[in-house]
């Protein structure tokens, strides 16, 4: 029996470019209260907000629209202009209209994959838009699954392998984010291949588990073909 059969693959900043829209909008976002407070004072309290919020709206764009208003609320003490308020929702539509960038080597290596393993897309966020940006790749007749989830856990991946494949130990997790798509992978028996970006958020930062059997590293997504062949043999 071959030790893998499935892959999973995280989508934002894995496949394409995502956090680099969200800083652009954060900056957008900073000027708008440029009046009020410092750029970085904007951003600390910002970063606040979306912790406090991510149980209640969870990931995505329109939760980080909520915790803009929240944020330019508490700067200004309740006196931010109505026409501010609706510049921030005009920056948070526009972030929903941001184009997809595919990241170097995804779609060949997805190409050389398909049809050997199953190919699995697990990303977290908003549904509407999580799909919007799977239409626009051109990449979603590669994946044998998609799964738009809450978050992310060792119980999501179990249940998830389990459902659409043959269960987590023979499966494989693939992403840019230790803390949503690597460790818990693992915890769930799969292998967990990180591939870091360089604008990751801070949020999902986490120490990698570098002394877990199945926690491998690449530079990039093209490398996985070599990472699969130390592990299959083949």
């Amino acid at each position: 029996m071959r030790p893998i059969t499935a892959i999973g693959f995280d989508a934002d900043d894995t496949l394409w470019q995502n956090e680099q829209f969200y800083r652009l909008t954060e900056e957008q976002f900073a000027a708008l209260l440029g009046d009020y407070a410092e750029g970085s004072h904007v951003s600390e309290r910002l970063l606040e907000a979306e912790k406090r919020n991510l149980a209640h709206y969870g990931f995505g764009i329109k939760g980080f629209t909520l915790s803009m208003i929240e944020t330019a609320i508490e700067i200004t003490e309740g006196k931010v202009p109505a026409k501010t308020i609706a510049e921030i929702l005009d920056i948070g539509r526009e972030l929903l209209r941001h184009p997809v960038e595919t990241l170097p080597h995804v779609e060949e290596t997805l190409r050389a994959l398909n049809g050997t393993y199953l190919l699995v897309l697990i990303t977290k966020g908003d549904l509407f838009d999580q799909e919007r940006k799977l239409a626009q790749s051109g990449l979603g007749d590669l994946f044998d699954a998609v799964e738009i989830v809450s978050d992310k856990s060792a119980t999501t991946y179990r249940r998830i392998f389990s459902k659409v494949a043959d269960g987590p130990d023979r499966a494989m997790m693939v992403g840019n984010s230790l803390k949503s798509d690597i460790v818990p992978a693992i915890a769930a028996g799969s292998y967990g291949v990180f591939i870091p970006h360089a604008l990751t958020w801070v949020i999902e930062h986490v120490e990698a588990p570098t002394e877990a059997p199945r926690f491998r590293q690449i530079d990039h997504l093209g490398q996985l073909q070599d990472v699969l062949a130390t592990i299959t043999g083949e």
